[in-house]
């Protein structure tokens, strides 16, 4: 995973791949085409630089490939926190859930959600 470092717009692909499993480059860029003004041709040429990349895998369905990804969506998450912390809060997991809990109200579901794996991670240490 090192390097592989999705950029925003490959990483707005791998959404619609996680979604779909399994797509064309017609079917990604309509779907790309809801959120934002995105050519065929930029999709096509996207997909193409993510397959040299290893982050998408493709397969020849006669004149057209589907791609799909190559990376999972988890470790993907899990790669770009853990350069953010790295970058942002030079390494504390503490600073970063201190900033985002004093900036956003948690609603009661989140707050039970977080005591659970507090409980955990103090369970398994």
């Amino acid at each position: 995973m090192e390097a592989i470092k999705p950029t925003e717009s490959e990483l707005q692909i791998l959404q619609v791949l996680w979604s779909l499993g399994q797509a064309s480059v017609r079917q990604v860029n309509d779907e790309l085409s809801k959120v934002r003004d995105i050519g065929y041709t930029t999709t096509l040429k996207l997909l193409q630089i993510m397959f040299e990349k290893k982050i998408v895998s493709r397969i020849e369905e006669g004149r057209y490939h589907l791609y799909e990804a190559a990376i999972t969506e988890e470790a993907t998450q899990q790669f770009l926190v853990d350069k953010f912390v790295d970058t942002a809060f030079r390494g504390s997991a503490m600073k970063l859930v201190m900033q985002t809990l004093g900036n956003h109200q948690a609603s009661k579901e989140e707050l039970d959600e977080i005591k659970k794996l507090i409980a955990q991670i103090e369970q398994n240490a």
